[in-house]
């Protein structure tokens, strides 16, 4: 099988090759409106984004990350934020580039993908900092919901333009909804200020025939009943610290999961291999017998290059076994020869 073909078995409940890290199967295409946008110094430093965001890459670190101060924050007021925020212009944006990639793509062997990110709460906290931006959260209910309507209409318009110009099987779309503990927002406000507005989003993509992917590598359990009903397709990302076991029993497989090994606990200069391969299997042997599960980095990588390479070269293996080991007898239903 390919590796397209990989991961349209296991979204199917069917008999794969090997269970696979999805993002091994996935080509992104080059975002225009993303490259349209201010570009991180070399050697480090500061510098815009195209919302007016100032972000900070720190030598030596993986990447870039808002620094958001109260001189320099977009938002200082969140009354007067329609004075504040400049949308970016999606007008003439240039995707030859991207449909460059996307036509030099067997879609038969690979899958082509936008990395869509700054969801509605990253962006919303990106302008404003992330103090201030729970603080109005709880505090400025009604202009914080104005505020995500404008932004969820600006991605709407957005993803319906990725649609017709490229047509990426999925859309990578971003939004980190907690942390290693816990979610960020009560649920109950989460529910009632995000939820309505990402099923929005969710329509736009299926109605574009695409794939709505959702990475979030924090803690989700609280929420991923309403990830089901908004209609996200896979959700990438899932870290150990969730029950992940407990979470495909509730959605009962209505919810694709990507991720599960533990990222962290590898990713350290004194890991042995012995410790990596066996985070490998912990991983495949807890999670994938209830099927519609890819084994993976939450957040992609190991940043140890040879930590990287060993438990990729591990899932490659087990996953090719382990489907060997536990076969789909038929459609829909789960991998036998397995203890749950």
């Amino acid at each position: 099988m390919t590796p397209r073909e990989n991961v349209m078995a296991i979204l199917d409940r069917e008999q794969p090759d090997a269970y696979i890290d999805i993002i091994s199967a996935l080509v992104i295409l080059p975002d225009p409106q993303m490259l349209s946008g201010g570009r991180p110094p070399e050697g480090g430093g500061e510098y815009l984004d195209n919302w007016g965001v100032t972000y900070s890459w720190v030598p030596g670190a993986p990447g870039s990350h808002p620094h958001v101060t109260p001189e320099n924050a977009v938002i200082k007021d969140i009354s007067k934020w329609k004075e504040s925020v400049k949308f970016p212009s999606l007008e003439n944006l240039d995707w030859g580039p991207a449909k460059k990639v996307s036509d030099g793509v067997d879609r038969r062997e690979k899958m082509t993908c936008i990395m869509f990110g700054g969801g509605l709460f990253e962006r919303s906290h990106h302008l404003q900092g992330i103090q201030t931006a729970l603080e109005n959260y709880m505090w400025e209910p009604e202009y914080t919901a104005e505020l995500l309507r404008a932004i969820a209409d600006w991605k709407i318009e957005y993803i319906r333009q990725m649609g017709r110009e490229v047509h990426p099987d999925i859309i990578f779309y971003h939004d980190d909804w907690g942390n290693k503990q816990n979610l960020f927002l009560p649920p109950r406000v989460w529910r009632e200020l995000i939820k309505p507005l990402q099923k929005e989003i969710a329509d736009a993509i299926h109605e574009a025939g695409m794939i709505y992917m959702h990475h979030a590598d924090c803690i989700c359990e609280p929420i991923v009943e309403d990830m089901v009903e908004i209609g996200v397709d896979i959700w990438q990302g899932a870290i150990a610290q969730n029950n992940i076991v407990k979470i495909q029993e509730v959605t009962e497989g209505r919810l694709a999961i990507a991720g599960g090994i533990d990222g962290p606990a590898i990713d350290t200069p004194y890991t042995t291999e012995e410790e990596i391969r066996a985070e490998v299997h912990r991983a495949m042997d807890t999670y994938l017998p209830r099927g519609r599960f890819f084994p993976g980095i939450p957040n992609g990588v190991c940043f140890r290059k040879e930590n990287d390479r060993i438990e990729k070269e591990e899932c490659e293996i087990y996953g090719r076994q382990w489907a060997l080991d536990h076969p789909i007898l038929e459609k829909g239903g789960l991998p036998t020869n397995c203890n749950i």
